[in-house]
């Protein structure tokens, strides 16, 4: 199976709160289409540091993070980033990644939004058992 990509977007979540008080205009919200890589050796969403700049995401803290080669490196994490993908959404923080690295849509959101890697297509797919709503095990 080759690399997966998947069209999201990328929502600032304070904004939309924001928006919601009436505090700014819907047309103020700030929001990016993204081409991410789908990943599920990722455990998080992955952005750079561009899209952290144009989204203007708060920093939330520092945390390490191993990577495929093994070394441990330190990434700023920030959010809340609201993540859409067809009829699915979540809202989840995100490591940023130096300069412009490929971002990468990693585990936990994927299995937040209910959705799948189609292997004969090679794309990300909703879950088609449960094709209007993410269903989610709570055990």
């Amino acid at each position: 199976m080759g690399l997966v990509y998947a069209d999201v977007e990328l929502i600032n979540s304070e904004d939309m709160g924001l928006a919601r008080r009436y505090m700014i205009g819907e047309d103020e919200v700030k929001r990016m289409n993204v081409n991410i890589l789908v990943d599920t050796g990722a455990y998080n969403l992955c952005i750079n540091e561009t899209i952290q700049e144009q989204l203007d995401l708060p920093f939330i803290e520092k945390r390490k993070a191993q990577l495929a080669n093994g070394h441990v490196e330190e990434y700023n994490v920030v959010g809340p980033i609201v993540l859409k993908f067809k009829n699915r959404r979540t809202v989840c923080n995100a490591m940023v990644l130096q300069g412009d690295s490929e971002p990468l849509l990693g585990a936990i959101p994927l299995e937040d939004m209910d959705v799948l890697i189609h292997p004969a297509r090679q794309e990300l797919i909703v879950n088609p058992e449960h094709p209007y709503y993410a269903q989610m095990k709570l055990k």
